[in-house]
């Protein structure tokens, strides 16, 4: 299929992915709440209050604020379930391991025992519905499992086009029979099988940002637009300091934005963009979008962050643009 057909039949119907390159972390113990309720910036006592099944999006930090990681955590039984790059998976638990000093709690890599799908698009819900026995599709961020074709499955209802979506993840031997069931469950034309370069122009139209791309060591959660993952109410977590000085002060000095740019830009990942001979920020992901043409995200100086703003490359200009690019969804409050 081309990337036009995979792009229009997600946003339209439903696109299948193999999500391969997505990891997990397993944190148990009898200390898990407490203890990760101060590593992380999203509120896990509220998960632990909610019951199995309860997630959420949260930003693992430095001390001076700034992202270590972004992450899905999931709540079941007497496991959460950190979800992030699977590249960065040793980090992020070399990263945690660190704050284990007398606590009961053990962190297990569980990347490797998962085959994962990804399923998004707006029939995604009523795919998933179809097949998928013992639970019914969980709310966006929330987490279940149940069976798909006779094979375990553990659903986490999130994913990277910004429409409905859902990770599948299953034993590695059970993934074709995964398959056959949804593309039993999918009449002619409502499943289109995806690839990672049609998932990123999806996840780029959508304006959402990647790890070791938007996201890292040198961003602070305001600036990539993540307030959503950041709660006002909890107690103390690592970097909570700078990110309440921030919320005090009400503004940061770079924010991520879309970047609309001509088609024949000779732009690339980094390239510099700058106002009046002065770098004012840089692309940090460009793709080729089907209905939007070259689009770009990036960082730049809040006084250029405004829609509709003109920014300088190298060679040629670009147009700073609301994000996201396309139409979605409007995102249910859980």
């Amino acid at each position: 299929m081309t990337l036009k057909s995979i792009v229009e039949g997600t946003r339209a119907y439903a696109g299948l992915f193999e999500t391969s390159d997505r990891g997990l972390l397993e944190v148990r113990g009898t200390d898990r709440v407490r203890w990760l309720d101060g590593m992380i910036s999203n509120d896990v006592e509220a998960l632990e209050e909610r019951g199995s099944g309860a997630g959420c999006y949260a930003t693992l930090l430095t001390n001076r604020g700034a992202i270590i990681a972004d992450l899905h955590v999931g709540l079941l039984d007497e496991a959460f379930f950190l979800e992030s790059r699977a590249s960065e998976i040793g980090r992020i638990r070399e990263t945690l391991d660190r704050f284990i000093i007398a606590d009961d709690v053990t962190l297990v890599d569980r990347t490797a025992d998962f085959s994962v799908l990804g399923l998004e698009g707006p029939a995604s819900e009523r795919l998933l519905a179809a097949v998928l026995e013992g639970a019914s599709p969980p709310p966006p961020e929330q987490w279940c499992t149940g069976t798909i074709g006779g094979q375990s499955v553990l659903v986490a209802a999130f994913g990277f086009s910004g429409e409905r979506a859902f990770q599948l993840r299953c034993a590695p031997d059970a993934k074709a029979a995964l398959v056959s069931a949804l593309d039993a469950a999918a009449t002619e034309g409502d499943l289109v099988r995806g690839d990672a370069k049609a998932l990123e122009v999806l996840r780029v139209e959508a304006g959402i940002p990647a790890l070791g791309a938007e996201l890292d060591e040198e961003v602070l959660p305001p600036e990539a637009r993540l307030d959503h993952a950041i709660s006002t109410s909890k107690g103390c977590y690592v970097g909570q300091e700078i990110v309440a000085r921030l919320r005090a002060r009400g503004q940061v000095n770079h924010l991520l934005v879309g970047l609309a740019l001509p088609a024949e830009s000779a732009a690339v990942v980094g390239a510099e963009l700058s106002a009046a001979g002065r770098k004012i920020g840089e692309i940090t992901s460009l793709v080729e979008s089907p209905s939007e043409g070259k689009i770009a995200l990036g960082y730049v100086r809040r006084e250029h962050a405004e829609p509709g703003t003109e920014v300088e490359l190298a060679e040629g200009r670009a147009r700073v643009a609301a994000l996201p690019f396309v139409t979605l969804p409007r995102a249910e409050t859980v």
